[in-house]
């Protein structure tokens, strides 16, 4: 009777792990195949090279145009200046916590960085409006109130906690050999780590920055609140610009027909982004298993 009950569980159980399966992967089809229909709708209507190519993003009003191209350079400002600011951050905290620091620092920091994960973006956003922009705006008078600076340094502090704890887990899943090898040269705690441990994890971080950089291309909200939705082809990271997933937020509002070519425009964009991503977290994959193939042999 127990070998009966426990057979009907453990096939209850596997039955639930394929369910799971297969939610996940239906819905991944379908977001596929909706992407793709609508996009497919719009480049009907829209060349695909003026949609990629184009300089110009007004497809809300007349005349029209739909080059892409502002919104891909807004969301790759905001990549690299969050980036450009978490990563050495990130970097430094990491090192700290895996090498130096005593368990009862370790354990008090590591949570404590964490909690930074669970708040809304939304209140991020408010806080880049009322706290970082007027900061930049004092250094900088030239600064708009909507700007990317601000919107890449709360983007920053948001995926910092990414970073920090993917890279020190890194740097404690290297043997301890490693260490060792480098102490008993006479390396110093310096020359261990930049020499050391720094290019042994090198796959690992890169897997790490590619995640971040995947978190920083979705982000949306404390992105909209923060740099604003002028979609401008600029360099200048004091000027408003707009994102990919802020033009989304906009013509999901309501406001837009159903049907029609600016409708479109957002599946068009959304099916951009969604490959962006799929890419960048391929070749996060990849580095991963590369490290991990280059660990066991």
């Amino acid at each position: 009777m127990l070998h009966k009950h426990a057979k009907f569980v453990d096939v209850s159980f596997k039955g639930l792990l394929w369910l799971c399966i297969g939610a996940t992967l239906t819905t991944t089809t379908l977001v596929v195949v909706i992407l793709g229909t609508e996009a497919y709708h719009f480049f009907s209507l829209v060349p695909i090279t003026e949609f990629l190519f184009g300089t110009h993003w007004e497809p809300l009003i007349e005349p029209r145009s739909f080059g892409v191209l502002p919104l891909v350079c807004g969301t790759g400002m905001i990549v690299l200046g969050s980036i450009a600011f978490a990563l050495p951050i990130g970097l430094g905290i990491a090192t700290y916590l895996s090498e130096f620091a005593p368990n009862w620092v370790r354990s008090t920091i590591k949570p404590t960085l964490e909690i930074l994960a669970g708040i809304p973006t939304v209140v991020y956003g408010y806080f880049a409006l009322t706290f970082i922009t007027p900061i930049l705006r004092s250094l900088f008078p030239e600064t708009e109130i909507f700007n990317a600076a601000s919107g890449a340094i709360v983007v920053g502090i948001m995926i910092l906690p990414m970073i920090s704890s993917l890279c020190d887990d890194a740097f404690r899943g290297l043997p301890s050999s490693l260490r060792e090898g480098g102490y008993a040269l006479g390396a110093t705690p310096y020359e261990v780590v930049t020499r050391v441990v720094l290019p042994a994890a090198g796959g690992r971080i890169g897997a790490a920055v590619i995640l971040a950089v995947s978190r920083a291309i979705g982000e949306t909200m404390a992105v909209t609140l923060a740099a604003g939705a002028s979609p401008n082809l600029t360099a200048n990271p004091f000027e408003s610009i707009q994102t990919m997933t802020a033009y989304i937020v906009q013509v999901s509002l309501g406001d837009t027909p159903v049907g029609g070519v600016e409708y479109l425009t957002c599946f068009a964009v959304a099916g951009l982004l969604f490959t962006i991503t799929f890419i960048m977290n391929v070749i996060g994959s990849q580095l991963l298993l590369k490290t991990q193939w280059q660990s066991r042999s």
